[in-house]
């Protein structure tokens, strides 16, 4: 794609990026078709391609230029473009399908910004994503008000109440009795086992994430356990917190590099100490974590330091995957539930982070029983804040995931990240767990240690 931005322009860091990824695409449309928003809305502008346009002409226009047809052009950028882009789900399917390589969503991070500085948005949105940033990423606070929104949740606009767990969870939770709902996995989670973190002489950190333990709080807990049974204990990092992600997909990016600053502060002395790896188990959180090194290469104090985070950060699926590998058969004889289970791979997993089929290869070694599914490609409506900041879209999104996950009549289904798991619980259909807690239920409880 030809680009026509000013050497004044091209001066600027963020305009660099956005050059690079501009010249990259060749305008081929491969990445409508793949695409969850264009598949609904059939605009070309809710498509990567669309979208790659708009910011390209957002871009290179000035509102301060001396050239009156400069400014025109800028004046036209309105909030029917920011809309747009806001409709964009940030699920990478269509980086996964370009032939050039695009990368579509360090465009995009651009491109919401500077429509951010300029066109601004109404008080209603800005209240709303303000109240989002500030209620979910803290644990402690948003365990208070989720327990606020049990109580009072038939009073919650819809969008809202359908995040709000009731029998479902109360279900799920059923299933696990002894396990922890208030703790890090280093002090309680290994206590209905009898297993201990002593004598584990392989220590990782695990990102715990900032809704997860108040949510769907066995989740860490199993991972302790599946962990502590290959051997592997969990070095507790209570400092560290929200890996960014909230803020920096609500356009409060400055905030979002400062959280990942004090994470990477919190992490390093542990690092520094011998520790394996940073596990994180909601593949959202591991996606971002990843990108630490690129989104702070221009920190001095921080890019080498951040570039060794990401280097460590690990999904779950690839830790258990490593050890499994290396046990001998036999001594993985697990015991599943032999009824078919769905696995929905959440984007974050296969298009951000590359390892979709993985956590499918370790399930099926263990035993269990896997349904077909079609569209697996496909974002369920999740994506972080995206199912309350465009519920209508989400909600069709969710509803055709689930009817392509059901397809095959799974007993349940199982998936990788917390808000995927969330979404698709909350149409109140087949039970969503966490794939980790099924294999921390049909482990042996020993398993030989070299």
């Amino acid at each position: 794609m030809q680009t026509h931005f000013s050497d004044a322009a091209l001066a600027r860091p963020h305009i660099q990026r956005a050059d690079k990824v501009l010249r990259s695409c060749v305008h081929c449309g491969f990445c409508n078709a793949t695409c969850p928003t264009y598949q609904l809305l059939g605009d070309e502008r809710d498509g990567p391609r669309g979208r790659i346009y708009l910011i390209k002409q957002l871009l290179e226009s000035d509102p301060e230029s001396q050239d009156p047809s400069i400014r025109q052009q800028a004046s036209e950028i309105t909030r029917e473009t920011q809309r747009h882009l806001d409709r964009c789900l940030s699920c990478r399917s269509c980086e996964t399908t370009c032939p050039s390589g695009v990368q579509y969503h360090t465009l995009l991070d651009i491109g919401r910004q500077e429509l951010e500085r300029r066109v601004g948005r109404p008080w209603r949105e800005r209240l709303l994503r303000s109240g989002l940033r500030h209620a979910l990423v803290e644990p402690a606070r948003f365990k208070a008000l989720l327990a606020l929104g049990v109580r009072f949740r038939p009073l919650a606009p819809g969008a809202l109440a359908d995040k709000i767990p009731l029998a479902r969870e109360r279900d799920r939770q059923a299933e696990h009795p002894t396990a922890p709902v208030a703790a890090t996995p280093s002090d309680q989670a290994l206590s209905s086992q009898g297993l201990s973190q002593q004598g584990l002489s392989r220590q990782v950190l695990m990102l715990e994430g900032c809704v997860q333990p108040g949510l769907a709080p066995n989740i860490n807990a199993a991972t302790a356990r599946v962990l502590a049974r290959f051997g592997i204990g969990v070095t507790p990092i209570q400092e560290a917190g929200c890996c960014g992600a909230i803020d920096y997909h609500l356009n409060a990016q400055q905030a979002g590099r400062a959280r990942m600053r004090a994470n990477i502060d919190a992490w390093w002395p542990a690092i520094e100490a011998g520790a394996e790896a940073i596990v994180q188990t909601a593949s959202g959180c591991g996606a971002f974590v990843k990108e630490y090194g690129e989104m702070l290469a221009d920190d001095p104090d921080y890019a080498e330091r951040a570039a060794r985070v990401s280097a460590l950060a690990r999904d779950i699926v690839e830790v258990l995957g490593e050890e499994i590998a290396r046990q001998e058969r036999k001594s993985l004889a697990a015991a599943p539930d032999q009824q078919p289970l769905a696995f929905h791979c959440p984007c974050t997993l296969q298009h951000a982070q590359g390892l979709g089929g993985e956590v499918e290869k370790i399930l099926t070694q263990l035993g269990f029983t896997l349904a077909p599914v079609m569209e697996g490609h496909l974002c369920c409506g999740s994506a972080g804040t995206y199912s309350i900041t465009q519920p209508e879209l989400s909600r069709q999104l969710r509803d055709r995931k689930l009817e392509a996950l059901e397809a095959n009549g799974p007993a349940r289904i199982a998936t990788a990240n917390i808000g995927c798991q969330t979404h698709l619980s909350s149409a109140g259909r087949t039970l969503v767990s966490h794939w980790i807690e099924l294999v921390d239920d049909a482990l042996p409880e020993m398993l030989p240690q070299e």
